[in-house]
């Protein structure tokens, strides 16, 4: 039994913590020892551990990058920041992910570094950059960070690798965190000599604050103006990941192989998922666990939606029961362990027989995402795939007598009544984002000519919504959509993921009903 003085002791202890912010109280839910012996003791007796690493197989393409980076701003002050986790609760974060611009241009994916800096430092002669990763250093057991860090101390994250090994795995610069604000503010002027700086500003708003302040203190007093710069900044490394090296198309190569076999996981709990309340997240954790396990995560979040889910675009709660005879659309996508996504959409007969109907509507798309593959010719331009995928379905539609004009008077600007059923875009540039290169130009996007290095996505579809009455009974409740990614190469276009995941509506009917003969099995 405690004595009064441990008592009173206790008593006291609680009040004075009873005054602590609220902000301050995220560890009031547990008592952690902060004894002088504790703290001695925690620094004592740890052996070596190894922490060999190798050259990434990113860091042989990143030099190549930083240098068209580096040529497009002479003489400025580069800042691209990792981020930190986001929070999803009270202390507890989501998983964290580098920011985009971060991971293309130092080649680090997974989850590495919270916190990180990439600066690309001026060079004393006016021509070219130092490239500088700033880190924080290892909170292994030397230090007392070890057991009190929750973000970086080992004890509670495992052994991180240090300036030396990140250095061996990027092949750039390293350097302590505590270093990166004397250089921020060094040299700073917005008088002829002095430096500019530009930032990825979306990705660590506290650096973003940091840098303006900066700024202003040294004359650059127009915060418009300094946005104005930080997004061109943004807009250049987006309009650079629109052409792909050979590692970027060999990690979207792999998504899109893993994505088959979350494909076929799910396919292969289907007779596990029909009929079951919320039958359509089991699909979901079918496909979800290989992502996990051969890559880094999702691309994005899973949609699998059957019956009358299937025609709303952007169904993720995944929580209807699935039909023995539905029509199931999943559009999934791996994330490989560089951070680079498959974008894939299939839409299924459940049994594995399409009706009739079905069967109609589904070539239709399929037809429709050819003609968009045949518009991919070198001299075209982006948006000449929206225009044959819609030509084609508007004429389908108007061949059903759905359409209520001609398909000419439809396609017009001021017509556009075939949208009713495909509302959404038909494609995307694809990469280390799922809809990646958002920031570059719109000329340079729907407006860019086709050019060796693009991939981006072809995704047809039609949307016929349970209470349409514009459209016949059989049609209702239906939708599909067929999603693959492409290829541009100088010998014109390829489909990356055509050869790999059934599309054709025999081969899919072929691909359920394999699938499910392998119900139980293991795909991994």
């Amino acid at each position: 039994m405690a004595d009064s003085s441990s008592q009173a002791r206790a008593a006291h202890n609680a009040q004075d913590m009873d005054k602590t912010p609220i902000a301050e109280r995220v560890n009031a839910r547990s008592l952690r020892p902060n004894s002088p012996a504790f703290r001695h003791f925690m620094t004592q007796g740890w052996g070596p551990e190894d922490l060999h690493v190798s050259p990434l197989e990113s860091s042989h393409y990143i030099p190549a990058r930083l240098k068209k980076l580096s040529e497009a701003f002479p003489g400025e002050r580069l800042i691209i920041p990792a981020g930190m986790a986001k929070v999803r609760n009270n202390d507890c974060d989501y998983a964290y992910r580098p920011d985009t611009t971060f991971a293309y241009y130092t080649g680090l994916g997974e989850d590495y570094e919270q916190g990180a800096v990439l600066v690309l430092e001026p060079s004393a002669s006016g021509t070219g950059h130092t490239p500088l990763l700033f880190l924080h250093p290892r909170d292994d057991w030397h230090t007392p960070e070890f057991f009190r860090s929750a973000h970086y101390g080992e004890y509670w994250v495992g052994a991180r690798p240090g300036l030396k090994e990140f250095h061996t795995m990027t092949g750039l610069e390293t350097r302590p965190i505590s270093e990166l604000t004397q250089l921020l503010s060094t040299h700073v002027s917005s008088e002829p000599g002095g430096v500019k700086l530009r930032i990825i500003k979306e990705a660590d708003p506290r650096l973003t604050r940091m840098v303006e302040n900066i700024r202003e203190f040294n004359g650059f007093t127009n915060h418009i103006a300094n946005e104005q710069s930080d997004d061109e900044l943004h807009q250049f490394a987006a309009e650079a990941r629109m052409y792909k090296d050979e590692y970027e198309v060999k990690q979207i190569r792999t998504a899109i192989e893993t994505t088959r076999r979350g494909f076929d996981n799910m396919l292969r709990h289907l007779d596990t998922a029909i009929g079951k309340p919320r039958g359509e997240r089991i699909l979901e954790g079918a496909f979800n666990m290989v992502c996990r396990y051969e890559g880094n995560a999702l691309g994005y979040d899973t949609i699998v939606a059957s019956g009358d889910d299937a025609p709303t675009l952007h169904w993720m709660r995944n929580t209807h029961t699935i039909g023995a005879n539905d029509v199931l659309l999943s559009d999934a996508g791996a994330e490989s362990l560089g951070l680079y996504s498959a974008d894939i959409t299939r839409t299924f007969p459940v049994n594995g027989h399409w009706t009739k109907t079905q069967r109609m509507l589904y070539t239709a798309v399929y037809k429709a995402q050819l003609a968009g593959f045949e518009a991919v010719q070198l001299g075209n331009t982006y948006s000449d795939i929206h225009h044959a995928v819609m030509r084609s379905l508007a004429t389908d539609l108007h061949d059903w007598g759905v359409l209520p004009v001609s398909v000419e008077e439809s396609l017009r600007p001021e017509g556009q009544y075939h949208r009713r059923w495909h509302a959404c875009g038909c494609s995307h540039h694809l990469g280390i984002d799922v809809h990646d290169c958002a920031e570059a130009r719109f000329s340079r996007y729907q407006g860019g000519k086709f050019a060796p290095g693009m991939v981006f996505t072809i995704e047809p579809g039609l949307y016929f919504r349970a209470n349409d009455e514009l459209v016949p009974p059989e049609f209702r409740g239906i939708g599909i959509r067929i999603e693959d990614d492409v290829l541009v190469t100088k010998d014109g276009a390829r489909w990356m993921s055509k050869d790999i995941i059934p599309s054709a509506p025999d081969d899919v009917e072929k691909w359920v009903q394999e699938q499910r003969a392998h119900a139980g099995e293991e795909v991994l």
